[in-house]
């Protein structure tokens, strides 16, 4: 083999392995985020900042704190990432960890829909009062923990029983966390926007409150009329019949359906309710 041809096989070896780094750190970034892990990141990203300004402008004193809180920080890291290593070893072993990526699989979306939109349909007609919010990209984490944990499979029966008046959970809102009810009776920070219509209760409220600050998907159903809302990037909308509702949610939660919403269905909370 002349030397021409293993400067090729060399060059490709380089290219597949930095692609297989780059993906190894893409998955470990999927893993972490929504968790308190990237905070933690940013802390250690400030520490090498301050290491790297300190030994460049010769503060020699900075410089060997900074150089000693490194040499013993892979210790910490292993004690402060414990729950996040132990999550990416479990789904290495199950085969997980490689993985195709994303909220859920095509089934799994379609579970997802079609159980909040009988839970939705069933609630609504009795106008039992409901706050579901889905989390897409941005991470929930801070919000689930404000609620009583619950890490239980998706169905329209719990999210039922779950709103179901005078019962402990009923009161706040669960956040669905990749087709886990992750948590119930959570707190949403409730919208402060001026425009917001004074009809309207606390439950719409919080579900602008979160849409304006994570990229979640919020459900209402109001306890007062029964009728069916839902959040988006800021947006109100309201009074939905239920097949609008249902091809609103597909839009926005199964990955085949990324189209843009129909005109009947869009409603933005300054205008009128329809119905």
């Amino acid at each position: 083999m002349s030397i021409g041809n293993f400067n090729i096989l060399g060059s490709l070896a380089d290219i597949v392995d930095i692609l297989l780094v780059w993906y190894v750190i893409y998955k470990l970034i999927n893993l972490i985020r929504g968790t308190k892990a990237v905070q933690l990141l940013k802390g250690i990203f400030v520490i090498l900042l301050v290491k790297f300004i300190s030994d460049n402008l010769g503060f020699n004193t900075l410089s060997w704190i900074m150089g000693n809180i490194i040499t013993w920080g892979f210790l910490a890291i292993i004690i402060i990432f414990q729950p996040e290593l132990r999550r990416a070893l479990e789904q290495l072993g199950r085969g997980k960890f490689f993985s195709r990526s994303g909220i859920q699989e095509e089934d799994d979306q379609d579970k997802l829909v079609e159980a909040i939109v009988k839970a939705t349909d069933y609630m609504a007609k009795r106008r039992i009062g409901a706050l579901i919010s889905i989390e897409r990209e941005t991470g929930m984490s801070d919000y689930i923990e404000t609620g009583i944990p619950l890490n239980a499979n998706i169905s329209s029966e719990l999210l039922i029983n779950i709103f179901i008046p005078n019962t402990p959970l009923h009161d706040g809102a669960v956040i669905i966390q990749k087709n886990i009810v992750a948590a119930a009776a959570c707190y949403l920070p409730l919208s402060e926007s001026p425009f917001i219509s004074k009809e309207l209760g606390t439950r719409h409220r919080a579900a602008l409150g979160i849409s304006e600050v994570t990229d979640s998907v919020t459900v209402i159903v109001s306890e007062e009329t029964g009728n069916i809302s839902l959040t988006k990037n800021g947006e109100l909308h309201r009074g939905l019949q239920l097949d609008a509702f249902k091809s609103l949610l597909e839009n926005e939660l199964v990955t085949r359906n990324k189209t843009k919403p129909t005109s009947s269905a869009r409603w933005n909370w300054r205008g009128k309710r329809n119905g």
